[in-house]
């Protein structure tokens, strides 16, 4: 473990035009995407996703916004890719983002973040198991991992 996380543009930022310029700041950044797809989640499969905050006051916000139109997810790869990813992205509010990160040049609020990125290797290898399988993911080489 500790060399993949998944990322989700969110649809905020799908719906902007910005999934272009943020994989581009992704692979600059050194990460190589393993998987990609771009699809609109289910209202059911954003709760299903988001179940840890099953009971948080942003629940249902949350899982209706990532379930309101397109995102991209990735599986990313890098040597401490979670740390890394965390660190590229910036602060979950963007007002409290790094300059430069994702987050500061493409989030519009701490909802419509434009990214998602995993918080522990243990779960960056559960989200990249819940919208990929192994043979949806591939190696540097082209092989599936």
């Amino acid at each position: 473990m500790g060399n993949i996380t998944l990322t989700m543009v969110k649809p905020t930022a799908v719906e902007k035009g910005y999934t272009g310029k943020i994989l581009e700041k992704i692979t600059a950044g050194g990460f190589r995407i393993q998987a990609m797809k771009m699809f609109r989640m289910s209202k059911a499969d954003a709760e299903k996703f988001y179940e840890v905050h099953k009971e948080r006051p942003f629940y249902g916000e949350l899982t209706a916004f990532m379930s309101s139109g397109p995102i991209v997810a990735a599986v990313l790869e890098k040597e401490n890719a979670v740390k890394d990813y965390r660190k590229l992205i910036g602060a979950t509010n963007p007002k409290d983002a790094e300059e430069g990160t994702i987050r500061k040049l493409y989030a519009t609020d701490i909802q419509a973040n434009a990214v998602h990125g995993s918080d522990s290797d243990e779960n960056a290898e559960i989200e990249a198991s819940f919208f990929f399988s192994k043979r949806e993911r591939f190696n540097k080489d082209g092989n599936i991992i």
